[in-house]
């Protein structure tokens, strides 16, 4: 194929030299002229092993060429990458100001364009916030075209390049993420990556724009509690280096997809306690942990947002049943459980509230279970129904679903509110 990429930085450049090393013909446009004449030059504007040499023998095989303007260069090209930067504005925001300006510059060379037998895949791999295709881009397309272009297909394709290591990356990605306007595959998209083995996922557009702000977030994440860690270790006289082998051996559930879930907010005897406890032996050592400062907050709000999503809709007063009381399935288990503060919260609210948790028995509950539950919930024994058959005669608006089975209860309600998976 022939591609044409906008902005030869770090990504466009070693982006066109593994391009170049699969067969592809590459066009660079850059509103640099030192980086354009370099690359013309087979010279790299940047370093990265490896990439040179496929910048030189791109230009040695006449298979790389760069320009500074559009011109008529789209005319036989099958995609457009663009690659150009989106630095942080003042106000943290992505400045989406080079975006625009390349986007309105590809929409009127493709108002240009000849008869074509597929449309011109444009590809945006610059990061840039959820809704920027739907938002930004398309509309700038749609006004030169004077509507939707008809031989223009918009893509976003996240990049997940390391520098030092690209060029290995490029071919061996963690995923292969492609939004697209319906969330179907672009059969432009899949030939470029067809030698490539990667998981694959083809999105709409804001699911992809969204990948990389994820993952780099997480990323950051990660760094800031290990170094947290690190920081009470060392001030308690532990070895951080064992204490880390020990935490990344566990791959059932440290470094695992098992807590990484939205869903409903932690609970239990075990998690509230021990991250206060850790909270407060960084404090008493000066460690300064804010990630871990922060999590119980975290909580809180999200308890405060699962209210928000459970009562959205519902009339004054409306019946709700909640679907689970235990801060987990399949056990009986009420200390800290943020289903016990949400019903808490639904009967403050002045909704009628009914429970349904068939393995809770309140006179089966012992010490601190029982004391928990009844300070935080006096009211339980009348919420709880006896049994299934007593779902039946009852009209609930809403089932704030708990335990994830609210399908199998048979009720007829006005909306199921999904609490441990958030769609």
């Amino acid at each position: 194929m022939k591609i044409a990429i906008f902005g030869v930085g770090y990504v466009g450049l070693t982006s066109a030299a593994c391009l170049i090393n699969d067969g592809h013909e590459v066009i660079g446009i850059d509103v640099s002229a030192s980086k354009v004449a370099m690359i013309n030059a087979g010279k790299s504007p940047i370093f990265e092993p490896g990439l040179e040499e496929l910048l030189a023998k791109g230009v040695a095989e006449n298979r790389l060429s760069a320009f500074q303007q559009i011109d008529d260069k789209l005319e036989d090209v099958d995609i457009a990458i663009v690659c150009v930067g989106t630095p942080s504005a003042v106000d943290g925001s992505h400045n989406m100001g080079y975006i625009a300006e390349v986007s309105r510059q590809i929409a009127i060379a493709s108002t240009l364009l000849p008869p074509r037998e597929r449309p011109l895949t444009v590809m945006y791999r610059s990061t840039m916030r959820p809704g920027s295709l739907d938002l930004l881009i398309a509309p700038i397309f749609h006004a030169q075209h004077g509507g939707k272009p008809d031989n223009v297909e918009l893509v976003y394709n996240p990049e997940f390049l390391r520098e030092s290591t690209a060029l290995k990356d490029y071919y061996a990605p963690p995923k292969i993420v492609v939004g697209t306007a319906d969330g179907q595959p672009s059969a432009t998209v899949e030939a470029l990556y067809a030698g490539i083995d990667a998981p694959r996922f083809t999105v709409g557009f804001r699911e992809a724009e969204i990948t990389k702000f994820v993952d780099n977030s997480f990323h950051a994440l990660k760094v800031a509690f290990a170094n947290e860690i690190g920081r009470i270790c060392l001030r308690e006289s532990v070895s951080a280096k064992t204490v880390h082998e020990i935490f990344v051996s566990d791959t059932k559930l440290n470094i695992s997809p098992y807590y990484l879930r939205p869903g409903g907010a932690f609970g239990g005897s075990c998690l509230p306690k021990d991250v206060r406890a850790l909270t407060f032996l960084s404090n008493e050592t000066g460690a300064e942990t804010f990630v871990l400062d922060a999590i119980i907050r975290s909580n809180e709000a999200h308890k405060r947002f699962i209210f928000e999503m459970a009562t959205d809709g519902l009339e004054p007063g409306a019946r709700i049943l909640l679907n689970g009381l235990a801060f987990k399935a399949n056990s009986d288990d009420l200390r800290e459980s943020p289903f016990v503060d949400l019903a808490r919260r639904i009967l403050s609210a002045g909704y009628d509230l009914r429970i349904w948790d068939p393995q809770l028995e309140p006179s089966a509950l012992t010490g601190q279970n029982l004391g928990y539950s009844f300070a935080h919930l006096p009211e339980m024994t009348s919420l709880l129904l006896k049994d299934q058959a007593a779902l039946a005669g009852m009209n609930f608006a809403a089932v704030v679903d708990a335990r994830g089975d609210a399908k199998a209860l048979g009720l007829e309600t006005v909306k199921i509110v999904p609490i441990n998976a958030i769609p």
